[in-house]
């Protein structure tokens, strides 16, 4: 049931979030919400039961704001319960897709009863535009990955004949019209192997690449977490593909956390010098198989600097024992004095905050690609699936802020030398290229994410275009 506690006779911008059930998706919503409830929009936001809590804790609270819960259908293999990706191994995470796609008569019921002006909604949704429409709704696909990632794989360019799927030699090339100013001319064959997946059906379902390519040609308006600084190519090879508004909310920068950092972490990282540390991780839902674990670690010691790794491993894994299985023989003994090896969550913003900490290594999430630029952290991209290696490219290719692992063609490998040599090549030899360049560009890029005034602009022009498109006065 819709909650009641917002003034019925409000009469400002109502949007409603939609996010698919992945915190790597409901993140960026909710901070997009943050902004958008400070400049006076009313927010409902939805997502699963089980969701509700931790989303509650994320927003700010404020009185137009309200979290309304889903309840998923069940589906036969589909825990009940497990209401996001982070509790579901990825065959089950396929099945969530099939239970939101049963979740169309619930919303359809919210929207009639909420009558938001707009609703902002993610890949997996992509029936939403006509029934929305039906409602007299307008719908906004928002796009929590960066332009690279959807002009390279999710524009009609990149399949020209529909009922038909690439091959990894076809997807090793950017699509036909494809920014010729892009640092990228190819992607390496494990890459494009791994972008075989947005192109699977799963359940009888549809592909992600036909969500996306119907979410965003059925839609108002697609709305980008980018700009034109960073990407103004990609977002004009986007806007000519779909022929719409592409409206942009910038790269969306965390506010700082007032919390202090836990006081074992700090007297930790106190004791050694300055921009000395490598800190290292790679989100809640990105694994590592035994060989890059020992690989990565092996490399991190050959580095001769102090490092903080934080791991994730698959629900229902005995950690220590995986450690145990994947690490030489005494290796976390002998490491105990200058390496901390952590399993689980940590204050990842206050520890890239933190004074000591001048190496980010990880694997190119773009919220993290923010958190460490505007932390002064040198960036040592190691991308492990997905659009995470089209953001390294992004940052090390477009941008040239950060480095990216070497790893092989064919399958992907990497060697703890690897791991060493990116490392150094932002951490040690700093008067040499690439450092020397990459430091002025990250520079150049901390002033831009820092500048509040042109952050609030994003904001600021978003609600008045959002406006401008109903019957709201915008002054």
């Amino acid at each position: 049931m819709v909650e009641q506690n917002l003034s019925k006779d409000f009469d400002g911008l109502h949007v409603a979030m939609f996010p698919f059930f992945a915190f790597g998706h409901i993140s960026p919503f909710v901070q997009l919400s943050n902004k958008l409830s400070s400049h006076g929009v009313k927010i409902s936001f939805f997502s699963a039961l089980g969701n509700v809590n931790r989303i509650k804790s994320m927003l700010n609270p404020t009185p137009t704001t309200q979290v309304i819960p889903l309840t998923i259908p069940p589906v036969e293999g589909l825990p009940p319960g497990l209401e996001s990706t982070a509790d579901l191994s990825p065959a089950q995470s396929e099945l969530l897709k099939v239970a939101l796609d049963l979740m169309q008569p619930q919303i359809k019921t919210l929207l009639s009863q909420l009558k938001p002006h707009f609703v902002l909604f993610d890949f997996a949704q992509e029936w939403l535009p006509p029934l929305a429409a039906e409602l007299g709704i307008k719908t906004v696909f928002y796009s929590v990955f960066v332009a690279l990632s959807t002009s390279y794989l999710t524009v009609p360019a990149r399949l020209p004949e529909p009922k038909t799927s690439p091959t990894i030699e076809d997807l090793k090339k950017p699509p036909p019209g494809f920014p010729k100013t892009s640092s990228i001319t190819s992607v390496k064959t494990f890459e494009a192997r791994d972008f075989l997946y947005m192109f699977k059906s799963f359940h009888g379902g549809a592909s992600v690449y036909d969500r996306v390519l119907t979410g965003l040609t059925g839609c108002d308006i697609i709305l980008a977490k980018t700009c034109n600084q960073m990407e103004g190519p990609y977002v004009d090879y986007v806007k000519k593909q779909f022929k719409k508004p592409v409206l942009l909310v910038g790269p969306v920068v965390p506010e700082p956390r007032s919390e202090p950092l836990e006081e074992k972490w700090a007297k930790w990282l106190g004791q050694f010098p300055a921009q000395s540390v490598i800190y290292c991780s790679f989100g809640s839902e990105t694994f590592l198989t035994d060989e890059q674990l020992k690989e990565l670690l092996l490399g991190l010691d050959l580095t001769g600097l102090p490092f903080f790794v934080v791991l994730n491993f698959p629900a229902n894994v005995d950690v220590s024992m995986e450690l145990k299985r994947a690490l030489p023989e005494g290796f976390l003994e002998r490491m105990k004095e200058k390496a901390v090896i952590h399993t689980g969550w940590v204050q990842q913003q206050q520890i890239l905050a933190h004074e000591s900490v001048g190496c980010y290594l990880f694997h190119a999430g773009f919220s993290s690609v923010i958190e460490a630029i505007v932390n002064d952290c040198q960036l040592a991209m190691l991308p492990i699936r997905g659009d995470q290696l089209l953001n390294s490219k992004l940052v090390s290719g477009d941008l040239k802020a950060g480095v990216e692992v070497n790893r092989w063609d064919e399958d992907g490998y990497f060697g703890k030398d690897d791991i060493k040599n990116a490392v150094e090549r932002v951490m040690v030899d700093v008067d040499k290229e690439p450092a020397k360049s990459i430091r002025n560009n990250q520079k150049k890029w901390k002033e831009f994410l820092e500048n509040n005034e042109i952050q609030k602009k994003f904001i600021d022009e978003l609600v008045r275009e959002l406006k401008a498109m109903t019957d709201l006065h915008t002054t």
